[in-house]
């Protein structure tokens, strides 16, 4: 640990003897380039909806331990953790299967996608990202169901052909990365070769989790302690025990490992035409579910083990584009993906020898083909595609005495599970004149569901079947005017939708003690309207500030609450009498927020930046209207860069602000029993990170976040954030 402490030390004092060295400033501009708004490359001076870029180099010095951490520290987008193995990311209010994640232009929503918290984004490698967009609001036009509150699209790294005189181009990156908080080791590798033609990126990471230690200082915000680990679980000899943790900080049961591997194939058969292939994999060890192995029941603990099996992702995806053809359409992209995707949860009640085992296997073939078409001032972009999952679960219980295996009810209907998502949209950019330009688009497409029950051993239910079939649509329309290269206003009014999933109609399961949710086939698919208006300003060539203001209205929101099954509003569940809860659509909601960007190029190398939002989420009723959940508190993110030729350093501050009980969404999904008595208190964090190329192929990074080791845990989430930790990794770049 001290070898770790003195590295970042002399980082940091390497800043104060850097040499004023010539290096390019940053462009301060609204004519940044962005791919994911219309599935094509263009500005955003020409794109109504709010984009957030994260380049390469802002991935690279972010130097975060996962892609949910990388999300975080945008600034702009709440996550919420159930345990260090998640993150859940919140955009606008919206949340899970609300939002959109798609990696590489394949959608990675699926049928079993839950409206809670999901964990799925930490699946991805931020060691191979290449480029993060973040739509913001709904952008179901191009992107179809689930992109209620927007999107987030990743973009990994891609195979590197020879340029030039080069006959072959070989690229070899390497790093090592160790941190303190919970004893992160981090080895990663890729390795590129290319020819004139043929391209291949390989990648492969290790990471290695333990423990993670809170912060030990008393947050200034609020004066009790809270999150604490007093005492957890164990066996010996055959029986659960409680054990005095030895450290209450140290959050026991909440480490994990996991490896992730990417191949990247490409080959340009000639200017015009390529074709890729993207395999990626990603597994885990077991990922305890932390939140559930800290709920108490009497003077003890519920659970005796939680925990998540294996969270396993394997992707393969061929793509083909057709590039700057003089033909009837400029551009031709057409793409067909395999995705197989194994979750498991497994838990055993504390005193009690039968271990639950819930397995699903889903697997998910999707295809695309997208058309641009450039006609003077107007550039058309249409498209279809479409996506088939499939679901199997199964369940039992072990006896971890014995070994004996006996059957047990299953998360989802134990027969064939099937949703199928097709449509069709066309969207439009028309240069009207020099300042003003205008974007449009449409969205019509069909969804289907289908379930079947086999085993009805534990539930008796008046059908063995759950089907649905239902249209969709979705449209936008946005006008910007730039008066000049300085000055852009936008108004944008766009519309999103969310199918109900195998999630929210079919599963049979118990939300919380003496609550059962039951499946309910008549449900509507959620939808959104949203109005927004932007405007960005450039002051000097250095300093843009970028602000949006939007109104969010939410119809048909997809709500657990009580209901009645064959006449009875209370079942027998797992040996307990539980009342019955089936998803409705009961919501209608509205949301409005507020962000503000602030970039400012201070000299020749330091670098402002200022990032805040706020939201705000009610329910409509009859009378007085109530809290929405999945509502993150005020965020914000204040930044000082500083960059030199060999040199570079980020000392950065991130806020959260309170959420007042009051302001919870009781009983939903704001986890109230993981707050304190009053909410969740505001927190803010110092951090400081920095990185200098020892040489030519050689950088060192280094750096400390929550320097003053400040306790505090994010709104929802049921884990305390990490305290203090010092961090340092060597990179090799050949």
């Amino acid at each position: 640990m001290k070898h770790i402490y003195i590295i970042a030390f002399l980082l940091l004092y390497k800043l104060t003897l850097a040499q004023t060295l010539h290096t390019d400033t940053t462009v301060i501009t609204i004519k940044e380039a962005v791919i994911s708004a219309n599935k094509a490359v263009e500005t955003k001076k020409t794109v109504s909806q709010q984009i957030q870029v994260i380049s390469a180099k802002e991935i690279e010095s972010n130097q975060s331990q996962s892609t949910a951490d990388l999300i975080a520290n945008t600034g702009s987008v709440f996550v919420q953790k159930s345990q260090m193995g998640g993150g859940s990311p919140v955009i606008r209010g919206f949340e899970a299967s609300r939002i959109l994640i798609v990696i590489d232009g394949v959608k990675m929503n699926n049928l079993i996608y839950r409206a809670g918290h999901l964990q799925n984004i930490v699946t991805l490698d931020n060691a191979i990202l290449d480029r993060t967009e973040i739509l913001f609001g709904p952008s179901s036009t191009v992107y179809g169901s689930d992109a209620l509150g927007g999107v987030i699209h990743l973009y990994t790294k891609k195979p590197l052909l020879a340029s030039g005189d080069q006959k072959t181009n070989i690229k070899v990156n390497a790093s090592s990365r160790y941190g303190i908080v919970n004893n992160e080791m981090a080895e990663h590798i890729d390795f590129n070769f290319g020819t004139k033609n043929f391209g291949s990126l390989t990648s492969f990471t290790y990471s290695s989790f333990g423990d993670l230690k809170s912060g030990t200082n008393q947050n200034p915000f609020y004066t009790t302690g809270y999150g604490e680990r007093p005492y957890y679980a164990e066996r010996f000899n055959g029986k659960d025990s409680l054990v005095k943790n030895s450290d209450r900080y140290l959050q026991k049961q909440s480490g994990y490992t996991q490896y992730d591997i990417l191949q990247k194939f490409l080959y340009q058969q000639n200017e015009h035409l390529s074709h890729g292939l993207n395999i990626q994999f990603s597994n885990s060890s077991d990922v305890p579910r932390y939140d559930r192995l800290t709920d108490p029941k009497g003077t003890g603990l519920k659970s005796a083990e939680w925990y998540y099996g294996p969270q396993i992702r394997l992707l393969t995806a061929y793509d083909l584009n057709l590039k700057n053809q003089e033909s009837l359409f400029q551009d031709i992209h057409f793409g067909i993906n395999y995705q197989s995707v194994e979750e498991s949860r497994h838990n055993r009640n504390f005193g009690k020898d039968n271990l639950a085992h819930r397995i699903e296997n889903v697997n998910i073939l999707g295809a695309d083909l997208d058309f641009q078409k450039l006609i003077k001032n107007h550039n058309i972009r249409f498209g279809l595609d479409a996506q088939y999952n499939t679901l199997k679960s199964t369940a039992n219980s072990e006896n971890i005495v014995t070994g004996e295996s006996s059957p047990l009810d299953t998360r989802y209907p134990d027969g064939d599970n099937s949703m199928l998502n097709m449509g069709a949209y066309i969207s439009h950019t028309w240069q009207i004149n020099e300042q003003l330009t205008l974007n449009d688009g449409i969205r019509a497409g069909f969804s289907s569901l289908k379930s079947t029950l086999i085993d009805t051993s534990f539930f008796h239910l008046p059908y063995n079947s759950i089907n649905q079939s239902t249209p969709v649509y979705s449209g936008s329309i946005g006008l910007i005017n730039c008066p000049t290269d300085e000055w852009k206003l936008s108004l944008l009014i766009s519309t999103g939708f969310r199918v109900p999933n195998v999630d929210d109609m079919s599963k049979i399961f118990e939300s919380s003690p003496g609550s059962v949710i039951v499946p309910n086939s008549n449900l509507k698919p959620e939808k959104t309207i949203n109005y927004e208006l932007g405007f960005t300003k450039i002051f000097e060539g250095k300093t843009l500030w970028e602000n949006n203001i939007y109104y969010t209205q939410f119809f048909d929101a997809i709500v657990s609450d009580k209901f009645q099954f064959e006449g009875k509003d209370s079942i027998m569940y797992d040996g307990t009498l539980s009342q019955v809860y089936a998803n409705q659509n009961k919501k209608e909601a509205f949301l409005y927020g507020v962000s503000s960007n602030l970039k400012s190029q201070a000299g020749e190398h330091f670098i402002f930046s200022l990032m805040a939002s706020y939201t705000y989420g009610r329910v409509k009723t009859d009378s007085t209207d109530v809290p929405l959940d999945h509502i993150p508190p005020f965020l914000a993110r204040t930044k000082l860069t500083y960059k030199n030729k060999n040199f570079s350093s980020d000392f950065f501050i991130n806020y959260n602000g309170w959420k007042k009980l009051k302001d919870y969404s009781l009983g939903g999904e704001d986890n109230e029993q993981y707050a304190t008595p009053d909410g969740m208190p505001a927190w803010f964090t110092v951090n400081f990170r920095a990185s200098y190329k020892l040489q030519k192929y050689i950088t060192l990074q280094a750096g400390i976040d929550n320097i003053f080791d400040t306790q505090y845990r994010s709104f929802a989430s049921g884990i305390n954030a990490p305290g203090r930790n010092v961090f340092a990794s060597l990179k090799i770049n050949y």
